[in-house]
């Protein structure tokens, strides 16, 4: 049995999270959930948004999935996502991107992978005022950092029977900090000549997916290109709704869906959890229940290839209830 940290989380999160644990044991998993509450409504009771004692049950259980999270525009607590990278070392943020038959988007053959070092880049948070007149932000770039994101992709590559790497970068402008990024992907590729490799400008990147999305397969890119183009990449096959991803370190792994709390139909029964499922299949893989996560990968197939049983981000009109127990009948 494994032992799992539950994470709800705000707007949606509860019911998303709720509808991935039926899932989730209805495939028989051999899960153990010890639910540990983060979030905006955490503020008041803690003055903190991520309690140590949440910290502390992931350092515990080495696991844990999460919902959505409130992370204030502009103003407030500090991203509860980025304070979780951070505290356990999460250096790794890993998501698939991959095409459903049967669900309308604009291509019917993606299947590529981000990988996106989590730890640092402008999302550091080094940032200071220069008075009324403006204010800096740091871009950090180590050497370790880049050399252990790039390893990642390059092991992921061969685990997973991958062909390619491409490292995405401005090096061209930021000739220090991303040429670091880029010099030390090259000297990886040189220790693994059997996986492809190749570079790419971001924004040549950017247009690139768009045109050509089927010819790209692992891409690895420091933290701020990786969170942008993650999210150009869920539109590719039809938006946040779907996409998993996951934190990875070293000693822990946080699973997440990667859309927002969407606090505006946060209550109406109406929120699609096929992110939130989709993630709990890349736990299942990481904890080694295969079997269970390739059953409810199959199922989430079978139902979006009929087409019937659809929430309505998706074009249909299902509530969260009615997609959730489709899925689960289809479970076999």
């Amino acid at each position: 049995m494994s032992i799992v940290t539950l994470i709800p989380g705000d707007g949606i999160g509860p019911e998303v999270t709720s509808a991935m644990r039926k899932v989730v044991e209805a495939a028989g998993a051999d899960i153990q959930w010890e639910v540990a509450e983060a979030g905006a409504a955490q503020m008041d009771k803690y003055g903190t948004p991520l309690p140590q004692h949440v910290i502390d049950s992931i350092k515990k259980n080495k696991v844990a999935i999460k919902g959505p999270v409130t992370t204030p525009v502009g103003k407030g607590f500090r991203s509860i996502n980025v304070q979780l990278r951070q505290s356990l070392d999460l250096y790794v943020n890993l998501r698939p991107v991959k095409s459903f038959k049967g669900l309308k988007s604009r291509y019917e053959d993606v299947d590529l992978v981000i990988v996106r070092e989590n730890t640092e880049d402008l999302y550091a948070g080094i940032e200071h005022k220069i008075g009324d007149y403006g204010a800096e932000s740091i871009k950090l770039i180590t050497k370790p950092a880049c050399k252990r994101i790039v390893e990642f992709a390059f092991d992921y590559a061969k685990k997973n029977n991958r062909k390619k790497v491409t490292a995405v970068h401005k090096a061209n402008i930021m000739k220090l900090s991303d040429g670091l990024f880029l010099n030390t992907a090259r000297e990886v590729a040189e220790e693994n000549k059997n996986v492809e490799f190749d570079d790419l400008i971001v924004d040549a990147a950017a247009m690139n997916l768009v045109l050509n999305p089927e010819k790209y397969d692992v891409m690895v890119m420091p933290n701020l290109y990786g969170d942008i183009l993650s999210d150009l990449c869920s539109g590719l096959v039809g938006g946040l709704g779907i996409i998993p991803g996951a934190n990875i370190g070293k000693d822990y792994a946080v699973f997440e869906a990667v859309h927002g709390s969407a606090p505006q139909i946060s209550g109406q029964n109406i929120a699609n959890p096929t992110a939130e499922i989709q993630s709990a299949v890349m736990m299942l893989k990481y904890l080694g229940q295969t079997e269970c996560a390739e059953k409810i990968e199959n199922a989430l197939a079978k139902v979006f290839e009929e087409g019937i049983v659809l929430t309505q981000d998706l074009g249909g009109t299902a509530t969260t209830t009615e997609f959730t127990d489709k899925v689960i009948s289809e479970i076999k």
